[in-house]
């Protein structure tokens, strides 16, 4: 019987170009970063019979092309960066230039056994509004450490109106996302499932909600190393290193770690007992906090798989009278 066989393409994206190139072809185009280019983008690749395209992270300046793509029902391949460059490592590719990285992106999509689905298109317009918020978050830090270092009176007030001005905007963003998702009524029960865990404050539901899609749909190690709280072995021969956490999204680690931080201390029975428990096993502080923060997060998964909000504790049922 013949192999069937998927035609794949890589494309390198930058600012203003996008180069594309097809695996086992020396066909290569270069089209703007544009609406224009990629519809003719598209053509060129329907042309040529491609059905999976990859194409690597590169700051958002890949959003569009990807959105276009996925319009059209290519099966699209988000790469990050380090997996192009380890592929390209692994067969010894070390040169580097455009029309290289697109071909060594196609190889890469060609290699791939398993391509995500894509995520709901709903959430990235939220993405871009929560980073905007923990922008505003990072703002109001650095303003804060100003002005603790700060003795001048004069400019102190200054700090204080621009950390109180921002603090303001702060809450009518988050207050106009959540607006924004309740419009979606299976976007606002999944909220409020998320929400229900005691220790998970509303921004961190909706950092939990926009950032990992997958919630709910996937295994707890698999949610514990897409958020970057998996702890990984560190062992060779002999010698047993230390576990260490490593890699994930990085803004919904620090959400997650944020809000582990005041579960674990007074809000969550679960997490004070774990915390507790740690520390007296001699566990530093940081590390029973990330653990708070992974338990957090499992039981966010656990709790919007079942479909029911959470509970502290299971109701004992009472007995029935003998009959």
């Amino acid at each position: 019987m013949a192999k069937r066989i998927t035609i794949c393409a890589g494309i390198d994206t930058g600012k203003h170009k996008l180069d594309v190139a097809v695996d086992g072809s020396s066909e290569q185009l270069r089209v703007d970063n544009a609406a224009r280019g990629h519809q003719a983008l598209v053509e060129w690749l329907k042309c040529r019979k491609v059905k999976r395209v990859g194409i690597e992270a590169s700051g958002g300046y890949e959003q569009a092309v990807v959105a276009e793509l996925r319009r059209k029902r290519f099966v699209v391949a988000l790469f990050q960066p380090k997996q192009v460059r380890a592929y390209g490592t692994f067969h010894l590719l070390l040169a580097k230039n455009d029309k290289i990285d697109a071909a060594l992106i196609a190889m890469c999509t060609a290699a791939v056994k398993t391509v995500h689905p894509a995520p709901d298109p709903r959430l990235q317009p939220f993405a871009e509004h929560l980073t905007m918020i923990d922008q505003i978050t990072e703002d109001i830090a650095r303003l804060k450490n100003r002005l603790e270092s700060c003795r001048d009176t004069r400019i102190q007030g200054i700090w204080k109106a621009q950390i109180a001005l921002r603090a303001k905007s702060k809450r009518a963003e988050l207050k106009a996302l959540l607006a924004a998702i309740r419009k979606h009524p299976d976007l606002a029960a999944r909220l409020d499932l998320i929400y229900s865990v005691a220790g998970c404050g509303l921004p961190t539901a909706v950092a939990v909600l926009v950032r990992m899609p997958e919630i709910g749909n996937i295994t707890r190690e698999r949610a514990s190393a897409l958020s970057g709280l998996a702890p990984y072995d560190d062992d060779s021969g002999k010698r047993s290193g230390a576990r260490h956490i490593e890699g994930g999204r990085e803004r919904l680690r620090w959400a997650l770690y944020n809000a582990a931080l005041a579960a674990s201390s007074r809000w969550n029975p679960q997490l004070k007992a774990l915390y507790g428990r740690l520390i007296a096993a001699g566990k530093p502080h940081k590390c029973a906090l990330v653990a708070c923060a992974r338990k957090l997060l499992v039981t966010i998964n656990a709790v919007v798989a079942r479909g029911t909000p959470w509970m502290a504790e299971v109701p004992q049922l009472a007995k029935l009278p003998a009959v």
